[in-house]
């Protein structure tokens, strides 16, 4: 978790999401529709999508609305947030005290996040991303972090890996992050990302794997593992209301599935060892023995090169935490190589 900041003094937060190449599972557009849900969030501004979205691939929705008259849904990029009218309490003020509102850490009232749920364009990136850093100048905002999904041989029995990148190095040490040395093709998040950086607005990027073999949609478990991290990163209380029920049903329903498939059921159990593996490795290994040398290196400056064996052994109880957290930081923060995904 950042350093935690004071409510008054708490940044302006936009968090973003584009249905597409990186939404796997459905999982960051689910998240950010459970936010501004909780958030009683207000649409703020519209960027149309029919200067940006294939809308051949992307197909306009009609609906009846309450009088029964049609309507089309078009795939626009919407932006959503709290609005403070004078002399009228913010809508979370009235709601703070209510089990399902999103609340700072020591209880109050959430006002400064903003929610943009879009699409992936099909055409004109530079464009849309200079439409998004508009956005966030005119709202003031300081933080942006732009989500993400990837389907990877993750197995869906095990706990969701994520992973925060950042390019700017006080970021990295402020949230934890990661510096992505990922190279290939890219989406819209990371255009979005690279214009952010360049208009000087702090920007990170949240990944989360879902697991390849599961071709169903939404991914309650994943979605819940993003709703998690961004808890840590920004010092707030986020209410799950019933992800975590459909979660259990969605684990256990790919369980009945496996059970009578004995192919699939060999492959989730060769994940489920990798990771495993993967995860003592660096539990008893190479993150111990770093650990290990960073407290010896702090010994011999503070107390001329002796080794306590009671401060010894307070380290490497600290190192083992670090070591069960550390398998969020195998993935890169940024777009994968689609080539790489498994489907």
């Amino acid at each position: 978790m950042n350093d935690s900041t004071p409510s008054e003094t708490a940044p302006r937060v936009l968090i973003a999401a584009f249905q597409g190449w990186s939404d796997a599972g459905d999982a960051t557009s689910e998240a950010l529709q459970h936010l501004i849900k909780l958030q009683k969030a207000e649409l703020l501004h519209v960027i149309g999508g029919e200067g940006f979205v294939d809308l051949q691939l992307q197909r306009p929705r009609m609906y009846r609305d309450e009088d029964g008259k049609r309507t089309i849904d078009w795939p626009d990029t919407r932006l959503y947030g709290t609005v403070h009218r004078p002399g009228l309490p913010a809508p979370t003020d009235v709601d703070a005290g209510e089990a399902d509102a999103i609340t700072r850490i020591d209880g109050t009232p959430v006002h400064d996040l903003f929610f943009l749920p879009g699409y992936e364009p099909g055409r004109d990136w530079e464009n849309f991303a200079d439409e998004i850093v508009e956005l966030a100048e005119v709202w003031g905002v300081d933080l942006v972090v732009l989500l993400g999904s990837m389907y990877s041989d993750a197995p869906h029995s095990r706990p969701i890996i994520t992973s925060v990148s950042a390019e700017s190095p006080e970021l990295r040490e402020r949230y934890g992050a990661e510096r992505s040395d990922y190279e290939g093709p890219v989406g819209i998040v990371t255009a979005i990302e690279m214009a952010l950086e360049t208009a000087t607005i702090d920007s990170l990027a949240l990944w989360v794997q879902v697991p390849h073999y599961v071709h169903s949609a939404p991914s309650p478990k994943a979605t819940l593992a993003i709703l998690d991290k961004l808890e840590e990163l920004l010092d707030i209380v986020i209410p799950r209301g019933e992800l975590f029920a459909q979660a259990t049903d969605w684990e256990s329903n790919i369980n009945r599935i496996a059970e009578n498939d004995d192919d699939m059921t060999r492959y989730i159990r060769s994940l489920e060892d990798a990771r495993d593996e993967a995860l003592a490795a660096e539990t008893t290994g190479d993150a111990l023995a770093a650990e290990f040398e960073k407290f010896l290196e702090r010994d011999s400056r503070g107390a001329a090169g002796t080794i306590r064996e009671d401060g010894a052994a307070g380290e490497l109880g600290e190192s083992s935490e670090l070591g069960q957290g550390s398998e969020q930081s195998d993935q890169p923060g940024q777009d994968p190589d689609p080539g790489e995904q498994q489907r």
